[in-house]
């Protein structure tokens, strides 16, 4: 592959700032790592708070929590994730120095200004998430237009996307308006899913077949296009309830039965001795038993709400949990198969998701332990990410090139 860094300026540049997975994977893992036991300290022991009430009266905790972690933490990890991505796909210079501090500092700037204790106008965070999306976006874009790979022009258009449901999810907090911040949220959570739905399909197998040497399962085209179609109608949905509740049902029987068949096909059973492997699929395999358990009890709006955690934590955490390690020890020259154990991290990640989503239906009279358990096994694998992960974000690549 064609080396377009000029190795005397990445020298200069500190590691942290030479490719965005850097900061951007560590700065969401450790928000994620502190934001859940915040939540649950503030939600269920305000008195021992880090935060003055003052702090709740703009940015209301129950916005606050699923905003964080969907365009705080999430976000974070799509934008490394792709902006390093991107410099692979079309050999264009990937976003470096002070590029990506400026892009970094702006995801921070937004994270800070919503946690300050006193009223700030929303504008600011607004402001600057929506600089955070579309740097991201706009380098996304030119890279690929450069090099005319119009197969990819479609993560820029989805990250606009996403800054234009992040500025109205900003109206609805000023305008107290918590219907729709509720539409906003699921509809976020199936942009997300659709993200996985597209980049999953193209790494997971690959990933597999390579390590485990067989041949890759080739994608149906016709499979595939539903599954797009099925996830972006779910996305249009969340936000416009335009579909009855009986075609939005069975939307959710389709995605989750397409997805198995997809799933189905990429040799999971043959990847249980790896651990960057079968984290992967069971991340994935989560997705459609949620679509299915979702349609199941579409009817009952607290089971409903519970049952999003098992996409929430198990897919869209899972999957990050797993990629960004993977991604941190394959982009700093290191093998990928022979990093720091992270077993422990990926099964409690999955085992948080069945806590959080099944647990407080099937066991109600302990609702509030099974948050903090779920809560205290989030911390332990992005706690345990942060702590092996840091010297390998933070120090140059061990194979002295750039990047």
């Amino acid at each position: 592959m064609l080396n377009i860094d000029d190795p005397a300026e990445t020298e200069k540049t500190p590691a942290i700032w030479r490719l965005a997975f850097r900061p951007f994977f560590l700065g969401g893992a450790i928000i994620a790592a502190l934001y859940i036991p915040l939540w649950l300290v503030t939600w269920f022991m305000p008195q021992y708070s880090l935060f003055q009430s003052e702090f709740w009266s703009k940015v209301v905790p129950l916005w606050w929590h699923p905003h964080e972690m969907l365009f705080g933490f999430a976000m974070a990890i799509v934008a490394g994730f792709l902006l390093t991505a991107v410099k692979n796909w079309t050999n264009q210079p990937g976003m470096s120095g002070k590029h990506l501090a400026f892009t970094f500092f702006c995801w921070l700037t937004a994270r800070v200004l919503l946690l300050l204790p006193f009223d700030i106008p929303l504008l600011l965070p607004a402001l600057f998430d929506s600089l955070f999306l579309g740097l991201t976006a706009f380098k996304l874009w030119t890279s690929i237009y450069k090099v005319k790979q119009w197969n990819n022009i479609g993560f820029p258009v989805m990250l606009l996307l996403a800054m234009c449901i992040n500025l109205l999810s900003y109206y609805a907090l000023s305008e107290r308006d918590f219907t729709l911040s509720n539409h906003i949220w699921q509809a976020m959570i199936w942009w997300m899913a659709m993200l996985i739905t597209i980049v999953g399909g193209r790494v997971i197998p690959f990933f597999t077949a390579v390590r485990i040497k067989v041949e890759k399962s080739a994608p149906i085209p016709l499979l595939e296009s539903a599954l797009l179609a099925v996830m972006l109608l779910l996305v249009i949905q969340a936000i416009g309830q335009f579909i009855p509740t009986a075609i939005e049902q069975w939307l959710l029987v389709l995605a989750g039965v397409l997805h198995l068949v997809r799933w189905g096909r990429w040799n999971a059973h043959k990847t249980l001795k790896e651990p960057m492997l079968w984290s992967l699929h069971l991340g994935y395999l989560m997705l459609p038993v949620t679509l299915l358990a979702l349609a199941w009890n579409i009817e009952n709006l607290m089971m409903y709400r519970n049952l999003l955690h098992l996409f929430a934590i198990g897919t869209m955490a899972g999957v990050c949990l797993s990629m960004i390690s993977r991604v941190s020890l394959g982009h700093t020259g290191r093998n990928i198969y022979e990093g720091p154990s992270m077993s422990l991290a990926f099964a409690s990640i999955a085992l948080a998701a069945i806590t959080r989503a099944i647990m407080p239906t099937v066991m109600p009279d302990y609702y509030q332990t099974w948050l903090w358990l779920s809560g205290g096994l989030w911390f332990i694998a992005f706690g345990l990410f942060v702590w092996h992960y840091t010297p390998v974000l933070s120090k140059p690549r061990v194979d002295g090139r750039p990047g």
